[in-house]
């Protein structure tokens, strides 16, 4: 049963930074739960997870670094009021919320500054790195760099940055991409979209349901838009750089529905439901008809004149619905929704 929209929320503040007044918000969540008849998450008997991926201020918010416009120009501000109503409208049947944080630092492999010219001047944003620029030396590893950020003695960066690249084209992953410095630990890019973050609390208290909050992307030398693995994930040695999150996967595939949604679309969300369908296939390639996409609650990366991921996101849609997915929007009644009836 859909629930009324609680009257703290206010979908014109998507596109805002403010605080979240959590004892406020607490007593208040208490209080609907009394209202609306809602039991503790443990209660419920169907077990509906919602994943959200990196629905930081960051890719959210039009004044941020890496803000995800999609072709409207309101992409990711559209979406997150969306994915904060589904959570007040869903209060009483989502029993776990997952929630995955791309968390950076200054020197890391995306970064402009870990990247040099022959006159050592770094990449702009948004410079594609490839295999070929990286042997022929277009781009090569910031010399005043490489020693601090080796992981081991005698680590040979350059061996490691051609294995990069290498592994990356060999993979069928994007190319190397130089972002502009984003979601930095510690600074307010980082933090959840206030709107969602408020919605989460809220669904905490009133459910008694901690939320999950998954970090990654804190590696410097690997990109990882995926929550359940980076890019590349052994350097030139044959040594792991970051475990899978196998661990997300059995939190996530011991529900009875997975409903995901976040930013972006073409990338870190794509990538996760890659790798989800991968694990899904080794086990049980009927589960994925567990997983439920929320078409209306992300967004692709776009840059008018530069990039438009819109159509790569489009078929990697397709895709993951020709293997089992349900592509929905949230504002269908759950009781619509294939399998859920």
């Amino acid at each position: 049963m859909e629930l009324p929209l609680p009257p703290h929320f206010d979908p014109a503040r998507a596109d805002r930074v403010f605080r979240v007044p959590y004892g406020e918000r607490a007593a208040e969540a208490r209080a609907w739960a009394r209202r609306q008849g809602l039991r503790p998450a443990h209660d419920d008997a169907r077990r509906i997870g919602l994943l959200l991926v990196d629905v930081q201020n960051t890719f959210c918010l039009p004044d941020f670094e890496l803000y995800v416009s999609g072709r409207s120009g309101r992409g990711a501000v559209e979406d997150s009021g969306r994915i904060a109503a589904f959570v007040y409208r869903h209060l009483g049947a989502i029993t776990r919320i997952s929630a995955t944080l791309d968390t950076h630092s200054a020197l890391q492999i995306f970064h402009p500054v870990f990247w040099v010219d022959a006159n050592g001047e770094p990449p702009l944003p948004f410079t594609l790195v490839t295999v070929a620029d990286v042997q022929k030396g277009v781009w090569r590893v910031n010399p005043r760099l490489a020693q601090a950020l080796a992981p081991r003695v005698g680590f040979d960066m350059d061996a490691y940055v051609r294995h990069y690249a290498a592994r990356l084209a060999g993979g069928g992953k994007y190319p190397l991409t130089i972002w502009p410095y984003h979601a930095m630990l510690g600074g307010i890019g980082h933090a959840l979209v206030g709107v969602v973050e408020e919605a989460l609390f809220f669904h905490a208290v009133a459910r008694d349901a901690p939320t999950r909050f998954e970090v990654k992307g804190n590696h410097p030398l690997t990109e990882h838009y995926s929550v359940l693995r980076p890019e590349v994930t052994e350097d030139h040695e044959g040594r792991v750089l970051v475990p899978e999150n196998r661990a997300l996967v059995d939190v996530l595939l011991e529900l009875d529905a997975i409903v995901v949604a976040g930013q972006a679309k073409s990338h870190c969300v794509a990538w996760t439901l890659e790798d989800l369908l991968a694990r899904i296939r080794e086990r049980d390639p009927s589960l994925a008809r567990k997983v439920y996409l929320l078409e209306d609650c992300a967004s692709a990366v776009v840059v008018p004149g530069v990039i438009d991921y819109t159509d790569t996101a489009a078929a990697a849609y397709r895709r993951f619905a020709e293997a089992g997915m349900h592509v929905v929007r949230s504002t269908d009644p759950l009781e619509t929704w294939p399998g859920l009836a």
